[in-house]
């Protein structure tokens, strides 16, 4: 594949979890969160996306978001679980990307907040019609998703790089 293929970002944060006394990294998703992660998953079905491959964080409530999302896809990409995910930095993200194989045209990632927003925001150079104020009033809630796409290969994905040409939320 050229590296001038065109190529998708789906950013996905997580659906709703519960609030927990134990380990952040083990809040399950809350009755919600159950609800709108399939949601997520027939709204990417019918967008017509299907990825290559999906990053998820080892975090419980994305493996059970990602576990709901992908049971309504037509087919199962591959999944990579990525502890790297669970408390990312922008930098730590944008790093990661840079990192998948150029045979990736459409990618998932299953991840956190605040990090799913920023990447989203910071990759998104250009949108079409208001979708980049809409993302950014909506604060990027639970089970929302952002859709990129851009040129060339994963290693030069850097701020800037992608046009938003989705963004969705199960409650907007």
């Amino acid at each position: 594949m050229s590296v001038d293929t065109p190529r998708r970002i789906v950013l996905l944060r997580h659906a709703k979890a519960e609030w927990s006394d134990g380990s952040d990294h083990d809040r399950p998703l809350a009755d919600r969160g159950r609800k709108d992660a399939p949601v997520a998953g027939r709204w990417l079905a019918g967008a017509g996306i299907t990825p290559d491959l999906t990053l998820c964080s080892t975090a419980v409530r994305t493996r059970e978001t990602w576990k709901l999302v992908v049971s309504e896809l037509p087919q199962r990409p591959k999944t990579v679980y990525e502890e790297r995910l669970y408390e990312a930095s922008l930098g730590e993200l944008i790093a990661l990307l840079n990192e998948v194989s150029d045979e990736v045209d459409d990618l998932l990632v299953v991840g956190h907040n605040p990090g799913m927003h920023a990447l989203a925001d910071a990759l998104a150079g250009e949108a079409e019609g208001d979708l980049l104020a809409r993302m950014n009033r909506s604060g990027f809630p639970t089970s929302a998703m952002a859709v990129l796409s851009f040129s060339g290969s994963w290693k030069s994905v850097e701020h800037g790089v992608g046009r938003l040409i989705g963004f969705w939320s199960p409650h907007a």
